[in-house]
Parts: structure tokens; sequence; C-alpha cells
């Protein structure tokens, strides 16, 4: 009986032990780091941390309860896709998808709210997306753009992306549907 005990005695010490030892180890590691050069650690954290591009999509739908799909210039595939574009260093989101709208095919949007944030490793990207209303027409096209078109929620573009799709209908059934 007194040998159970004396081996439970070591058995916990011995994890105690190490517990504390990783605890010295991890305070010793930080006080290292923290007088590393600034520079250093930011290229450390560079190196060793995955880079992705974040960007700003939405579905946005006019007075009629139709959708806003664009055929991009670049948008590999079929071209057709929601509206959106990369986010700008300083830019919030739903500002970066104002701007990409504005310059992309000159509209306004309203009501706008968050409906999926995505996360794709080819390319390595991360989508926030919202739902939103149109507030007034499309008066322009850039060049990344070749065509725009308002589609009924039943006859969306066959070459659509399947996701695209799939967000298209879960942000109508959210309640994505024009403002009286």
């Amino acid at each position: 009986m007194e040998n159970v005990s004396f081996f439970s005695y070591r058995r916990h010490n011995a994890a105690r032990s190490h517990v504390i030892l990783s605890a010295m180890l991890n305070d010793l590691l930080g006080a290292l780091w923290r007088r590393v050069p600034k520079r250093l650690r930011r290229w450390t954290v560079r190196v060793s941390h995955p880079r992705f591009a974040v960007t700003a999509g939405a579905v946005v739908t006019d007075g009629r309860g139709r959708v806003l799909l664009l055929k991009h210039r670049f948008r590999p595939g079929s071209g057709w896709g929601m509206p959106g574009g990369f986010i700008e260093k300083n830019e919030q989101p739903e500002d970066a998808l104002r701007r990409e709208l504005r310059e992309e095919v000159g509209l306004e949007i309203e009501h706008a709210r968050l409906l999926a944030v995505r996360a794709f490793k080819e390319p390595k990207q991360v989508e926030i997306v919202f739902s939103c209303q149109a507030a007034g027409d499309t008066d322009q096209l850039s060049f990344e753009i070749q065509r725009i078109a308002w589609f009924r929620p039943d006859e969306l573009p066959p070459q659509l992306p399947q996701d695209q799709a799939q967000l298209i209908k879960r942000a109508l059934a959210d309640g994505a549907t024009p403002q009286d």
C-alpha cells in the first residue's frame, strides 16, 4: 500500500515539475522574443504565417427582386459572378464593397448586412460577403467588367459558380429582398 502511494506521489510531482519547467521556458522565450528587434519579429511572423488576400463581395438585389451579376474580364471560368473586390490597406469591408461597386458599375447600395465569411485555399483568400439593396441604377462599366445583368433568382446563368448560386439562395432565404 505504501509503494502505491509513493509512486502516485512521484508521478504527481513529476507532472507538476514538468508544468513548472514548461512555464519557465515559455517565460524565458517570451522575454527573449520581446528583446528581438521589431523588424526581425515582423519578418519572422510574415515568413511563418500564411498570407491571404481579403475581399468583399455582395448579393445585391433591386426593387424588382432581381440579383446583380457581373461578367468580369479577368475572372476564371465563364466570368459571371457576384460583384466585389479586394479590400485595400486600412479599409473596412463594407467601405471596400461600396468603393468596388462605384468603381466597377457606378452603383450605390443600402441596407448592407453581413451574410457570410468564407476562406479559400486556392487562391489563398478570405471573402466577406454582404447582402444589400441597390440604391439607384448602374451608370457605367469599368474596363474590368464586360457585362452587367440583373437576374431573377430562378434564372441565374448556368455558368455561375455553384457556391455563389448557393450564397444567393441563402441571402434571399434570409430576407435579402427589396425594401418597400
